[in-house]
């Protein structure tokens, strides 16, 4: 990935934390079989280390740390830790099949967490650093240490703390913008004082890691970077906590596309970013939105005529990038019903979709049902068939059938047939309205006291016989989970995105009490 006139020192490390801050974000939660795919995935693009889970946090996230590690081909694989030397050890025995391995520990330094949070004064956090980081260097010698609320710590603690972490033994200090509170100019001037003051910091690597609460972290990522750091830790589509962490695909291209100011460089294969960012999109059922840099619907698409008769003179008028430096292809393949398997699969594959014999042949037979109702296919339709045959592929519940009786004269009704684990079940009910009484009928067919707290539409292309994209989002016990259905019927859509996130609600609840405990106190990023 290399060329002879990239230096070393100019080498940008790209920590993906997509499986584990990515996952704390509300609704995202995925699947064991959706993370290992997502590892995969990053591990092939070229992700230099991949911060698989926070082990302690239960049983599910230590068995897909644990299984992530013995997969992993080139990443280093990484795991979280909070400073109890019982999340320290934990952490280690689960990345302890990976070829490379890196043990991420964290302490609190602001005042108002040390306060409030740790409840601890200033020495007894400083004692607490070179503890964790101690125990963490005797399971590996890939240490990487975080000064957790590093913005809002006072420089002279922080700089004691971050020399205690090295000379302990830590190879990777972070400055993480745990609050998303930081602007670029004061977080690169916050690194290149750290670096200064502190006289060993020439033995670690300094890592970013900001969110974005103010809509400022790619911003201060790149800041940070140009203050001295050369690690930036970053999610795909940057999901994350409350706002979402910095984003991987716009750190790694605004590095290549304004590398006369930003002059660095990363390993990440960037023609591969569209197709991470839509596997992502469907494992965790978080859309991405059309206006989305790099990765969005419309990141190339132009509608106003200015735009289009610059565009039609030379790209370069409108475009400062080539769609296909981010896998985005363009292609006049028509698909339809008279389409066949090859013509099909070379669609998948331009649009960044490589599906197993058995997926390629499902989707296929939902393609051809689809192209039977619909006069053009659009790269759209396609999109949201092949993400629901991902995304529910694993469904213990399906929808059968579905038959709805609506109209002026009340109350509508719904029977419903579903396949419950290979039972089939049928109920009638009646609601409110059409999509009410749909879901009533699932509560009969699997009860629940989940709460409906989204319910969205919106035409996957335009015309009257466009494919319907239903989001729902279903909370149960303070957990909340999202996900999307695709249908040219509304209702049936709305039937599936309503089982989808169901059936999320139900694996999580069969796992048992073990794997419900989860901690949430590692929002440092």
């Amino acid at each position: 990935m290399t060329n002879p006139t990239q230096s070393e020192k100019d080498r940008v490390v790209i920590f993906d934390t997509t499986l584990r801050d990515g996952e704390q974000c509300p609704g995202a939660t995925m699947t064991h079989e959706e993370k290992l795919a997502v590892a995969e995935l990053l591990d092939a693009m070229g992700v230099d280390i991949i911060e698989a889970g926070f082990p302690i946090a239960s049983e599910g996230d230590f068995a897909a740390v644990h299984e992530i590690a013995k997969r992993s081909k080139n990443a280093v694989i990484c795991g979280l830790s909070r400073a109890s030397l019982k999340d320290i050890d934990r952490c280690a025995e689960a990345i302890k099949p990976a070829k490379r391995r890196r043990i991420h520990t964290f302490l609190s330094t602001s005042p108002v967490h040390m306060k409030w949070k740790l409840q601890k004064e200033p020495h007894e956090v400083f004692e607490m650093v070179i503890a964790q980081v101690t125990r963490a260097r005797s399971h590996t010698d890939d240490v990487e240490w975080s000064a957790e609320d590093g913005t809002r710590t006072e420089h002279d603690f922080l700089c004691r703390c971050v020399e205690a972490a090295i000379n302990a033994g830590a190879t990777t200090i972070n400055i993480p913008d745990t609050v998303g509170y930081t602007v670029p100019e004061e977080y690169a001037a916050l690194f290149r004082m750290v670096r200064e003051r502190v006289p060993n910091s020439d033995n670690a690597r300094f890592s970013v890691h900001c969110h974005d609460d103010i809509g400022m972290a790619v911003a201060n990522s790149l800041a940070g970077v140009s203050g001295g750091a050369r690690q930036i830790e970053c999610t795909i589509n940057g999901i994350g906590e409350r706002a979402g962490n910095a984003a991987l695909e716009e750190v790694v291209m605004a590095m290549k596309v304004r590398n006369d100011v930003l002059p660095f460089w990363t390993g990440v294969d960037a023609t591969m970013l569209t197709r991470a960012s839509k596997l992502v999109a469907a494992a965790t059922s978080f859309p991405v939105q059309y206006n989305k840099a790099i990765v969005g619907r419309n990141a190339f698409a132009h509608e106003s005529g200015i735009h289009q008769d610059g565009m039609l003179k030379n790209a370069q008028t409108y475009e400062i990038m080539t769609p296909e430096s981010v896998g985005v292809k363009q292609t006049s393949l028509v698909m339809g019903k008279h389409s066949g398997r090859h013509a099909f699969a070379h669609k998948l594959e331009e649009l960044g979709y490589h599906l197993a014999a058995n997926q390629l042949e499902d989707a296929f037979v939902r393609f051809k049902a689809l192209a039977d109702k619909k006069k053009q296919i659009y790269d759209e339709d396609i999109e949201a068939l092949v993400d629901e045959e991902i995304a529910h592929a694993h469904d213990r519940i399906k929808v059968l059938s579905l038959t709805v009786i609506a109209g002026t004269m009340g109350p509508q009704s719904a029977t419903l047939s579903l396949d419950i684990d290979g039972k089939h079940v049928t109920t009638q009910s009646t609601g409110n309205g059409p999509v009410d009484a749909i879901f009533k009928a699932i509560r009969e067919l699997v009860p629940h006291e989940a709460k409906l707290e989204l319910y969205q539409v919106h035409a996957v292309t335009e015309g009257t016989d466009a494919q319907a994209e239903v989001s729902v989002r279903l909370s149960e016990n303070g957990r909340a989970v999202t996900a999307k259905g695709a249908d040219p019927d509304t209702l049936v859509a709305s039937a599936k995105a309503y089982l989808g996130a169901l059936n999320k609600l139900l694996s999580r609840r069969s796992k048992g009490n073990a794997d419900e405990r989860r901690i949430h106190s590692t929002d440092f990023g």
